[in-house]
């Protein structure tokens, strides 16, 4: 089977779909990986087939918006400079792709281009999700920016709440969309904050105990687990990672996202933060201008490192509140530190405080004294460390994959 696969975001939402796709290369299928041209090199030492949707100059276009994570402007944000573009590249790349009775796509959340090929060309069209927040609901409901009915509230206001939030996105989103669609023949779509499932089949790659299905998620959901990959064996490690690694306590990492620009508040803030509690750290970003010019000698800056292979023997981790590095957080047994901005991370934040495995700051809060205060209680608590451990007992990265594959298998072209 050929399996085309559109993955769109930074390397967080890209990741995942690696992962998916070197398990069903594995499996026999012929898989291609349509994403921005930004992740060429990461998709093919991976060994997987690249077409390049947009430029890295349009990757950059769009990671230096402002709006990008401003907690209220983000959607729109996302849609003008990355979705709308979008459209007819997708239908482009499919039609030379597709071999009729042999095609199947799965798409990330934001191809939304895929269910009108999927109209057009007859493909069977998989949504992949990546996060719980991607789930409406009037029951234990996504918490997100600006939402103002809260997770105790009747399930009427949660329901008025959600008609009014799908008129935000429709207002942002269908414009072009329709244009999109009556070029070619198509009837208007609505109601898009809930028609941005596929008919044929969505994947939640959660587990159940992280993002527990809701009595009103779309019936053709089918969850499995976090897919982990994080290219790990595609980068030689700094020689002295290992004698850092060991050299004392366990050290503290921070990253905002490999997106995040315009972390400089954010690493000076920590750095503050670790010399009031005499801890290690390692600062991870690939925007070195982001990073203080004078670091202590217990705190290292590295663009890159796999989580998997420092995490499991860091103390804690201060982050975005991404879900992929959430992942891998639960997945070394370590305390949280959030810190989120937009998108789906207050969700995040809300799920790491209900497996009682992490706390978090919003960005006005996320000041030195603050963050050294959080950080001295999550490394001295016991209970929290222990049932952080006992979370990554949960994982089944093995039994995981081989589910997501057995659910897209499932659908004949």
């Amino acid at each position: 089977m050929r399996i085309l696969i559109y993955a769109m975001g930074s390397a967080g939402d890209v990741h995942p779909f690696v992962g998916v796709g070197k398990a069903l290369q594995a499996r026999g299928h012929e898989v291609i990986l349509l994403t921005s041209a930004m992740f060429d090199g990461m998709v093919r030492r991976a060994g997987l087939e690249m077409r390049a949707m947009g430029t890295v100059e349009d990757f950059e276009r769009i990671q230096a918006d402002p709006d990008l994570w401003h907690p209220r402007r983000a959607l729109s944000a996302v849609i003008r400079n990355a979705v709308d573009p979008s459209y007819q590249r997708i239908l482009d790349a499919t039609r030379d792709l597709h071999q009729p009775g042999n095609t199947v796509i799965l798409a990330s959340s934001l191809a939304w281009a895929t269910l009108t090929v999927r109209e057009l060309l007859d493909i069977p069209v998989i949504t992949v999700h990546l996060a719980p927040s991607l789930f409406i609901s009037s029951y234990r409901q996504p918490v997100l920016p600006g939402a103002p009915v809260g997770q105790n509230a009747p399930r009427w206001m949660k329901r008025i709440q959600w008609w009014c939030a799908g008129k935000v996105v429709d207002h942002h989103a269908l414009p072009a969309l329709n244009r999109f669609r009556a070029e070619h023949g198509l009837t208007p779509s609505k109601d898009l904050l809930t028609g941005w499932h596929s008919p044929d089949r969505v994947i939640a790659l959660f587990p159940d105990w992280f993002g527990p299905p809701q009595p009103d998620w779309p019936a053709q959901v089918r969850q499995t687990g976090f897919p982990l990959f994080d290219e790990k064996g595609q980068h030689e490690l700094p020689p002295d990672l290992d004698h850092f690694l060991d050299d004392g306590d366990p050290t503290v990492v921070f990253t905002p996202g490999s997106a995040m620009d315009r972390g400089h508040e954010f690493f000076a803030e920590a750095v503050k933060a670790l010399r009031m509690l005499g801890k290690r750290g390692i600062l991870l970003s690939r925007f070195s201008k982001t990073i203080p010019a004078d670091l202590p000698a217990g705190v290292r800056h590295f663009t890159y490192l796999p989580f998997s292979e420092v995490l499991p023997r860091a103390g804690a981790l201060g982050y975005h509140g991404g879900v992929g590095t959430c992942a891998q957080t639960l997945q070394a047994g370590i305390p949280h530190l959030v810190q989120p901005m937009a998108h789906d991370q207050l969700d995040t934040l809300s799920r790491v405080r209900d497996l009682g495995v992490g706390d978090g700051l919003v960005p006005r809060h996320f000041t030195a004294k603050n963050i050294a205060g959080v950080l001295d209680r999550l490394l001295h608590d016991p209970a929290m460390k222990q049932r952080a451990r006992a979370i990554a007992e949960r994982f089944d990265p093995a039994g995981w994959m081989t589910g997501t594959c057995d659910l897209v298998e499932q659908i004949k072209p």
